[in-house]
């Protein structure tokens, strides 16, 4: 589509993983001794949580009641005190859910769950003064890696090693309703993000990402009404706020509303480049005996000027040192414009204790506009850099639906949950603008960069695209031995129609029809009341491609790709120690023309093998750790170029680690936090010959904050510092070679709750 040639481009599961940021690099880095320390300390601290007296938890759990019983009616606890009461449904910090969204499965807690899933909550949104979703999912989940750049076109970040698209994230369950490019996480209280291929799971996506599904949670009104406000600061001049606000309704709080706004403008952390954030939401939900009904309703505008695109090397045979991180290498004159609409409604009916019936239906709008660099190429050593121009605008309008049926029975010693459900999605998208603006190439340094007058936008029709996903899948979880062994059969028949015509629909010039059968099976064994081991093999969809007019083979148009992936895992899970161990192995195909026969084949393949592990524990009280490491090899097993194979794919670090902590200090009548963050990844090739590469970098965050009540309020304060040492690093970011990872950035925050 025009998009792509030009930026070419009911009940939850979680996988803890979360909250720190330190990290592992091969055996060039510091930080992998400091992993290994931390793996020593997680094995050392193991049998003491065994040895923990039942009656220490049963006294904890007195003082715990104690102390909420304690509390005046109507006076909201301390920060730390709502962790402690929330310690059933999140882990330590309350920065993690125990629950997750397993696509048409429903909710599920980790061990219940054979997939290796992650849940954020608003509390980790908030406490990590987030801006979009990929500085909350990337900022401690070892599997999941981002350039680091800051003021892109769109948010970049790969899953298990494969590149995931933005406009594949679903909301609520259903793909197509959240914002496209970039979105402020303000509005939704879990952020889910289940690794891996999830086509049986939730239908083939929009874009089709197959490295995993970001799932979106609305928030929704509490019991008790809400009312908080949150100045926010970003450096250099970036000012703002947010508020939060919420109340339910009628005799048994059936009703409940809240509304989100979030407004952020002023220049971020590199010069000459403003960044601009606007969102408002109002969630709905009513409650009754057996019906459940809510519904979500947004408005989001984003805007960056002077846009991060990158640049690209040319015929270069070596990397150029970093400028700066604080130099924009793109025009500041530049612009990209995000305007999205949205809302959705769902519905539950539980027609007995053992059958449910759901629905869930929306539509969103989006208004893009991109004026800037379509490509910078790197001409020389010294950094003279030429800078191709590009304009493209699109409106697609989206269309979702997700109807199914669920329940439970028994047949004999085996107990059976069900699920049946149907998908639909449907996008009209028009295009405009020019690929390359002539006569406005300009040449410039990288180094010490100085940029033209801005290019006026021509918005020429370029052609209307159409997407049509329509899907039927069904689900058995077989328990057995009294649940404690799990097997899940499931099947989806995926059906996928696309068209291309010129503008004014006169003439297709592209069509796509093609469906495809994809089976998932699982397989999940309690060893014990703490210890799940579990087993899946599951696929992903992407839409087939159609063979190029000089191919011999032209017309041809090739079925959906599926993805394959078979995962092992262990996952413990206690109090204050939870880790997931993972091994898996994605094969994902791709197309290309032979060089000897001409004939356009989809035999080419990727193949990504690694090893995950992720903890999250509080070793002390007071004390709170969380990280990971994984290793990833991304092959590529099959290419038109025969003498690459058995390279590694670009853009991928093989090694990353992340390792963070927590310590709460009671102080000044409150509670002081501290912390501290480090991740560390190894190089990145940016060729399939593998003879180009950028060296890997490790960054450190420090924070603290302060939670105290000011006349009988709750209140906090957020201060951060992310990439303390300033680092000048390269990374490789989506459509070009290489981008510079964020400057020195100051965070500054507070909340107030009224």
């Amino acid at each position: 589509m025009g998009k792509h040639t030009h930026h070419s481009g009911q009940n939850s599961l979680s996988a803890p993983q979360k909250y720190a940021s330190c990290s592992l690099h091969a055996a060039a880095f510091a930080p992998k001794a400091l992993l290994l320390s931390v793996a020593s300390a997680m094995l050392i601290y193991t049998p003491a949580l065994y040895a923990q007296p039942v009656a220490d938890k049963a006294e904890a759990a007195v003082k715990k009641t104690a102390a909420t019983s304690a509390q005046p009616a109507g006076v909201a606890n301390l920060a730390d005190v709502v962790v402690e009461a929330e310690q059933s449904s999140t882990y330590p910090g309350g920065h993690m859910s125990k629950n997750s969204r397993v696509g048409f499965l429903g909710n599920k807690t980790a061990l219940e769950t054979p997939f290796n899933t992650v849940s954020y909550t608003d509390k980790f949104v908030q406490d990590s003064q987030a801006h979009n979703i990929t500085d909350v999912i990337a900022a401690t989940d070892p599997s999941v890696f981002t350039n680091g750049a800051i003021g892109g076109w769109s948010e970049n970040y790969y899953i298990r090693g494969f590149q995931s698209d933005t406009n594949d994230m679903s909301m609520n369950g259903l793909f197509g309703i959240a914002p496209y490019y970039r979105t402020a996480p303000a509005m939704f209280s879990r952020i889910e993000v289940l690794k891996g291929p999830s086509a049986l799971l939730n239908g083939m996506p929009p874009a089709g990402s197959v490295a995993g599904t970001v799932n979106l949670v609305s928030k929704r009104a509490g019991d008790e009404p809400l009312l908080r406000l949150s100045p926010t600061y970003m450096s250099n001049s970036q000012w703002g706020g947010t508020i939060d606000a919420s109340r339910r309704f009628g005799q048994n709080k059936q009703f409940g509303i809240r509304v989100n706004g979030v407004y952020q403008d002023g220049s971020g952390p590199v010069r000459k480049q403003d960044l601009k954030t606007q969102l408002g939401s109002l969630g709905m939900d009513w409650r009754g005996h057996r019906a459940r009904i809510s519904a979500d309703v947004y408005m989001a505008n984003d805007r960056v000027d002077g846009v991060v695109r990158g640049i690209n090397l040319g015929k270069m045979k070596e990397i150029p040192a970093p400028p700066n991180p604080k130099t924009l290498v793109n025009p500041d004159w530049s612009y990209v414009s995000n305007k999205d609409r949205g809302a959705m409604i769902r519905a539950e009916y539980d027609f007995n204790d053992n059958l449910t019936a759901y629905a869930a239906v929306g539509r969103s709008k989006t208004n893009y506009e991109y004026n800037g660099a379509t490509s910078s190429v790197l001409l020389d050593n010294q950094g003279t850099i030429n800078t191709m121009i590009g304009q493209l605008a699109f409106d697609v309008d989206k269309k979702s639906a997700d109807v199914g049926l669920k329940g439970q029975f028994n047949t004999g010693p085996v107990a059976h949950q069900w699920v049946i459900n149907t998908t639909y999605y449907k996008h009209d998208e028009h295009d405009y603008g020019v690929r390359r603006v002539a006569g406005a190439d300009w040449i410039t340094n990288m180094y010490h960069p100085t940029w033209g007058k801005t290019v006026p936008f021509n918005k020429t029709p370029i052609s209307v695209s159409t997407l049509q996903l329509a899907s039927y899948g069904a689900a058995d979880i077989m328990s057995f031995l009294d649940e404690r062994l799990q097997l899940t059969l499931g099947l989806r028949y995926q059906e996928v129609k696309s068209d291309m015509f010129t503008p004014g629909y006169k003439t297709r010039m592209t069509h796509y029809k093609k469906h495809s059968l994809t089976p998932g099976t699982a397989l999940l064994f309690k060893a014990t009341e703490h210890i799940s081991l579990y087993g899946n093999y599951i696929q992903g969809l992407t839409k087939g491609d159609s063979a190029p007019i000089t191919a011999d083979n032209y017309p041809k148009v090739f079925a959906p790709y599926k993805t394959k992936q078979a995962e092992l895992g262990i996952k413990f899970d206690y109090d204050k120690l939870s880790q997931t161990i993972s091994l898996f192995s994605i094969k994902k195909p791709s197309s290309y023309t032979d060089v000897v026969t001409n004939m356009f084949t989809s035999g080419g393949q990727q193949r990504n093998r690694g090893i995950e592990w992720s903890f999250i524990a509080s070793p002390i009280e007071n004390v709170r750790l969380m990280g990971g490491a994984s290793y990833i090899k991304p092959e590529l097993t099959k290419l038109a170029k025969h003498d690459n194979e058995g390279n590694i794919a670009t853009g991928v670090a093989k090694f990353q680690g992340k390792l963070g902590a927590e310590w709460d200090i009671h102080a000044a009548a409150g509670i002081v936090t501290l912390s501290a963050n480090a991740t560390a990844v190894s190089k990145q090739y940016l060729n399939q010959e593998n003879t180009l590469s950028v060296g890997g970098h490790t960054l450190f965050n420090l924070g603290a904050r302060y939670n105290a009540k000011v006349s009988g309020h709750p209140f906090t304060l957020r201060a951060e510092v992310k990439n303390l040492t300033n680092k000048a690093y390269w990374g490789m970011p989506r459509l070009s070679n290489l981008s510079l990872g964020a400057p020195r950035t100051f965070y500054l925050s507070g909340s107030y709750d009224f």
